[in-house]
């Protein structure tokens, strides 16, 4: 215990008694991971730490912050709201004015046919209320073998129990007992990696529906309730889905009647070059997760978007089972909404979707033309400002450098050391980029420069043999 008397920095605290995520708990504990990065301020796209370095965050946090650092008017919003009404709760039929516009906005942005938005704090808890309310209604309606979850290999939709189930990334499993419940896997659309030579983007989309047909039938159609996944997966890889994918999905989930939720927790608020990554598509959905963009990270927020099929679904469940026995203490926060209405009236008035598939674009092409023919550069993908570069040794035969080296978080590392912040993927070799949806081309200029630097200073040329 930390004695209150203590004269011990703000590092040494941290050390001793901040838990962080995804961190190795013993070596950080240690001091041998360095000291802690504590940032301090952000502005745009610049962030500034407690020694005074500064960065320029292409990651926007975690795929988060999409109007920026140091919005006023957000922060001007949540005090105004926080002065007025803080707080009060929303079960049994209370409300506040906040989550009411805002519930109202975000289903006229949407795509069509959606009816109700259950409001959480997070990706992963609106994750574990979908499925929840997946089970209810097919219970409701009589079908109550129809309940198994498919999900996609490669893919992330969270870290409690049952979110971190339905991702498909086995390091996410290690050690808690994961994944439960009646969680199935199919194939991810990874076509630079996984489809064989000569195959076309049609061909290999026709090739994964395929493999979700078989799926479905091998355990039965009326046991198979829902199919989860991102329009675009993100840090499965920054996968692109290939062309006619989801029209090939769509028609198997229709033809046995199992139910599409879409995670659009990272795709959602303009990232994809539109509001929702359904519009960007096409698609239409049975649910929509959304949080990051939904407030840029100014305060947490989640939503559970219902169609309309499914509410029919679950009033019919709620007059034969009596109240929907599901909330959590600050479902529909009011300052919490607030934010994200002063959020979306940035993305609004600055056009910034708009912005995204015009940046999204030129990144694209600026790290074509800079990376494109490097020989450890495999493949350069991705939809508005979703961007990844997959590292290989070999391009000619695609060939993995060995998993270990993890080169990829090495790249990364170094860019850090030089103030560009990346993101490292799961697989060790891919890299994401994603600036916040305010970048411009003076500052995705910055990025391209950065990143080749790293690759440069990676010495990825002494690892190509291992």
């Amino acid at each position: 215990m930390i004695d209150p008397r203590h004269n011990l920095t703000l590092e040494d605290i941290d050390r001793q008694s901040f838990f962080h995520p995804n961190t190795d708990l013993r070596a950080f504990a240690a001091g041998e991971l360095g000291d802690p990065t504590i940032m301090v301020a952000g502005e745009g796209l610049r962030l500034v730490d407690s020694k005074g370095r500064r960065y320029l965050d292409a990651a926007s946090g975690l795929f988060c912050v999409n109007v920026g650092y140091g919005r006023q008017a957000i922060a001007d919003a949540m005090h105004a709201q926080a002065s007025r009404l803080a707080w009060y709760h929303a079960h049994a039929g209370h409300a506040s004015e906040p989550a009411i516009r805002l519930t109202d906005r975000v289903l006229r942005l949407g795509p069509s046919g959606m009816r109700s938005i259950f409001w959480g704090l997070q990706g992963s808890d609106a994750h574990d209320t979908i499925v929840k309310l997946v089970w209810y209604a097919n219970n409701a309606v009589d079908r109550p073998a129809k309940k198994k979850i498919i999900a996609r290999d490669r893919a992330y939709h969270g870290l409690t129990v049952m979110a971190a189930s339905l991702s498909g990334l086995p390091q996410n499993h290690r050690g808690f007992d994961l994944p439960i419940g009646p969680v199935l896997r199919t194939v991810a659309p990874y076509f630079y990696r996984d489809a064989p030579p000569g195959m076309s983007e049609r061909e290999f989309s026709a090739r994964c529906a395929a493999a979700l047909d078989r799926l479905i039938v091998a355990e039965g159609p009326d046991t198979v309730a829902a199919f989860i996944a991102e329009p675009m997966m993100s840090s499965g890889g920054m996968l692109p889905p290939p062309e006619g994918y989801w029209e090939e999905i769509r028609r198997v989930l229709r033809r046995h009647d199992v139910m599409l939720i879409l995670d659009e927790v990272v795709t959602g608020f303009g990232r994809l070059g539109s509001w929702f990554g359904a519009q960007r598509y096409g698609l239409d959905a049975d649910f929509i997760s959304i949080s990051k963009g939904l407030t840029s990270a100014y305060l947490p927020l989640a939503g559970s978007i219902v169609s309309d099929r499914v509410w029919a679904m679950l009033e019919r469940g709620s007059t034969r089972l009596g109240p929907l026995a599901h909330g959590f203490t600050y479902v529909a926060h009011p300052v919490c909404s607030a934010a994200a209405l002063a959020n979306i009236d940035i993305l609004e008035r600055e056009a910034l979707p708009d912005n995204a598939a015009r940046m999204g674009a030129v990144l694209i092409a600026q790290l074509r033309d800079r990376l494109g023919d490097h020989r450890f550069v495999g493949d350069i993908r991705g939809d508005g400002l979703l961007v990844g570069v997959e590292f290989v040794a070999d391009r000619a035969a695609r060939r993995r450098f060995d998993p270990a080296l993890r080169l990829g978080t090495r790249v990364v590392a170094l860019a850090r050391e030089a103030g560009l912040i990346l993101r490292a993927l799961p697989d060790g070799d891919s890299i994401a980029i994603t600036p916040p949806l305010v970048v411009t081309s003076a500052e995705i200029e910055e990025i391209v420069a950065g990143l080749s630097a790293a690759i440069d200073r990676a010495e990825l040329a002494r690892h190509a043999d291992v």
